[in-house]
């Protein structure tokens, strides 16, 4: 009896799911259909940075960061900042952020967050090579800069997970050893650290674009279509569109920042918070960017995308609504002008993307609690690129009913 699997959401994540799914069952007749309300690679996974950032475990909230919270709302275009008319609805969020901010469960996430980061680069390997994707891959290491001894000091903690997790390193401590590595910059940097385990793609929308390529290739089939309800028994998930009703007998949730609206209406009222990043796309020969760059304290990368230099990151809590606030991305970009003489920033085009982000910075890659088949992947925040080939295993583990390589309990939809 053939089965029908519907995959929401043609970002990298639901693309990455329907094809690793695609690939188990060709040749069985079951279908797998990707649903998306605006097409393929349409939205955050269009234009972020590009990043398969391996060598990143620590988690966003973490001890003494709630101090820094009466910044958040003063300045408006600060690293991390929450645009006061959406102060009120984020504080159910903001609190379990702080929870997951103390010292035990802060370690948790840690070493969560290093298990599944080390799944999803083995991962990515075999993603990369089952679909030929070597020509979309820049492997050129990613270098962090610190403008002062003491805020080199302060990250300290953060080198030190990367030895307790083996991931390879070089510190730099001085402009001449930065320069080595990416000339150009600034020499108010004074201290680095330089990580070659970072990759990144050439252009993120060319990737999802690749592997959804690939899915058709073995037989997957998408529509475009916006799910306004779901509902689901033992037997089957209903799903509802503008235009007509279709029927499943799997469904995976990958719809980003807007998977909440659709868990909700499943006994799953999940703690999903959007943070909105901002970024500038820079023409080829702006900047002879040799490695990725990442600017510590200030909470920005400059990326290498499309022959061109992206400059772009930061955190802005402001939900799905709030028209975008473009002053972030001109603000990114004046920092990195003076960070990178040279820097040609004429010519750009700006974005802002949602990235759908958890209290703890755990992703959800787990059943529903109350539907064993429908099967929730997304709340990835900054890094659903990264671990997307990753989340697609686990992901299609859970619809096959087979047990994992990692342990999934951290990514549970019930651990809150």
């Amino acid at each position: 009896m053939t089965r029908t699997v519907v995959i929401i959401g043609a970002g990298v994540i639901g693309v990455s799911t329907a094809l690793r799914l695609q690939e188990e069952l060709a040749g069985k007749g079951d279908q797998v259909v990707l649903l998306d309300r605006k097409g393929v690679a349409a939205e955050t996974s269009q234009g972020n940075a590009g990043a398969f950032a391996f060598t990143d475990v620590e988690p966003l909230a973490h001890p003494g960061i709630m101090k820094q919270a009466p910044g958040w709302l003063v300045d408006p275009l600060g690293p991390l900042s929450i645009p006061p008319s959406y102060a009120v609805k984020l504080v159910p969020w903001l609190l379990r952020f702080w929870r997951a901010s103390l010292p035990d469960r802060y370690r948790a996430s840690i070493v969560s967050q290093a298990a599944l980061m080390k799944h999803c680069e083995e991962a990515t390997e075999r993603q990369i090579a089952r679909t030929d994707g070597e020509h979309l891959i820049q492997r050129l290491g990613a270098l962090r800069l610190y403008d002062s001894e003491a805020a080199f000091r302060a990250s300290k903690h953060s080198w030190d997970l990367r030895d307790e997790y083996g991931i390879d390193y070089t510190l730099l401590h001085s402009p001449d050893e930065i320069a080595e590595i990416q000339p150009g910059l600034s020499r108010h940097f004074t201290h680095g650290g330089f990580t070659p385990g970072w990759h990144s793609t050439i252009d993120p929308k060319a990737w999802v674009e690749h592997l959804f390529a690939a899915f058709l290739q073995r037989g997957g089939r998408f529509e475009q279509a916006e799910v306004r309800d779901i509902a689901a028994s033992d037997d089957e998930v209903v799903l509802k569109t503008a235009d007509t009703t279709l029927r499943a007998d799997q469904v995976v949730v990958a719809a980003g920042a807007w998977s909440h609206h659709l868990t909700k209406r499943l006994g799953d009222p999940l703690p999903l918070e959007t943070e909105r990043g901002y970024n500038t796309t820079l023409p080829p020969g702006a900047f002879d960017l040799r490695t990725s760059l990442s600017f510590g304290k200030h909470g920005f990368v400059v990326s290498p995308i499309k022959g061109g230099v992206r400059v772009g990151g930061a955190v802005e809590l402001g939900g799905l609504e709030l028209p975008p606030n473009y002053k972030r991305a001109d603000n990114l970009l004046a920092k990195a002008s003076r960070f990178m003489p040279g820097l040609d920033i004429s010519g750009g085009t700006q974005w802002m993307g949602y990235r759908p982000s958890m209290p703890d910075s755990l992703p959800v890659i787990s059943q529903s609690r109350r539907h064993k088949n429908v099967v929730y992947a997304f709340g990835h925040g900054h890094v659903g690129l990264t671990q997307s080939a990753g989340t697609a295993e686990l992901a299609v583990d859970l619809l096959q009913g087979r047990k994992s390589l990692i342990d999934m309990a951290p990514y549970r939809a019930d651990r809150f």
